[in-house]
């Protein structure tokens, strides 16, 4: 079972119609999908004019260590996609804050991840629009 990271805690994925995987999307320049399945290595400008219509992106995230995709998110973001955005993948609670911060609404996560990281982890981090460390130190150096 996939469980969905929000703000809120945990949930069930509510999303049914499914993921076209990148390779389809570019292999039909007239197929419109309503949902789009992006690996971690693409570039967003790929992407320039043919967002409209899709309601969501799933961004893979194949290694905790692996931060490409919150630069992925926040490109697609200064593009004008509103849809949707959800982080999938390896991406654990320490991470979540930064992921809303990146443009992110939510985070699948497995039943497995879901034990280890139970909801209490990930709600720590919710509180994603505080002021975090590096924005402190920015307001601190400030004249």
């Amino acid at each position: 079972m996939t469980i969905i990271v929000t703000d809120t805690g945990f949930a069930p994925d509510d999303w049914r119609r499914g993921f076209t995987p990148l390779e389809a999307f570019d292999a039909d320049p007239d197929e419109q999908p309503l949902a789009l399945d992006l690996p971690s290595d693409i570039a967003p400008e790929a992407l320039e004019g043919r967002l409209d219509g899709i309601l969501m992106i799933r961004v893979d995230f194949p290694a905790f260590s692996d931060g490409r995709g919150f630069s992925i998110a926040r490109q697609l973001r200064r593009m004008g996609f509103a849809g949707r955005l959800r982080a999938r993948g390896h991406v654990i609670s320490d991470q979540y804050a930064m992921a809303r911060r990146s443009g992110f609404d939510e985070v699948e996560i497995s039943d497995a991840l879901a034990e280890r990281q139970p909801q209490g982890e990930w709600q720590s981090n919710s509180q994603w629009t505080a002021p975090h460390y590096q924005m402190r130190l920015m307001q601190q150096s400030a004249p």
